[in-house]
């Protein structure tokens, strides 16, 4: 599976997911209605296909993209252990793991300590994995919308 067709399945899976594209990465927010103002657009999963942002997965290789999926604090840990401490910089963070590795499960190498994980590449050995986590995220951003809206 591509990068566009990934997007195309996780369209088709989640409701309401709402797809931005900038400087050939992917963005997918929960906006069912299409009318988050600018300043309250936050992904929810990001299909990132080059090194413009970071360098630490080596995206520039032909075919290599990475999904980045922000999980609650259990999920993270009970599958990565503790997140690394803070500060977020622009460097990746050393937390042991090899960010250039396909078709495995590992921390962001930026936003880990916001709970975010990533795949390069995932494969149909991972897809099932990577389904759960992007529903928990998509649930999560809708948790957060419908929050948002009853305030208003």
């Amino acid at each position: 599976m591509d990068a566009a067709q990934l997007t195309q399945h996780i369209i088709g899976m989640l409701d309401g997911v709402d797809v931005v594209e900038a400087n050939g990465d992917t963005f997918l927010m929960y906006d069912p209605g299409r009318d988050l103002p600018p300043d309250r657009r936050m992904p929810f999963a990001t299909i990132v296909t080059s090194d413009f942002n970071d360098r630490a997965s080596n995206l520039d290789r032909p075919g290599v993209f990475r999904v980045n999926i922000g999980v609650t604090p259990e999920t993270y840990e009970s599958l990565l252990g503790p997140p690394p401490p803070g500060p977020i910089t622009a460097d990746p963070i050393d937390t042991g793991h090899d960010y250039t590795q396909l078709d495995t499960l590992m921390p962001h190498p930026i936003y880990a300590p916001l709970h975010w994980v990533c795949i390069l590449n995932p494969g149909d050995a991972s897809l099932d994995r990577l389904d759960a986590l992007l529903e928990e995220a998509h649930a999560l951003a809708a948790g957060r919308r419908t929050r948002h809206d009853a305030r208003e």
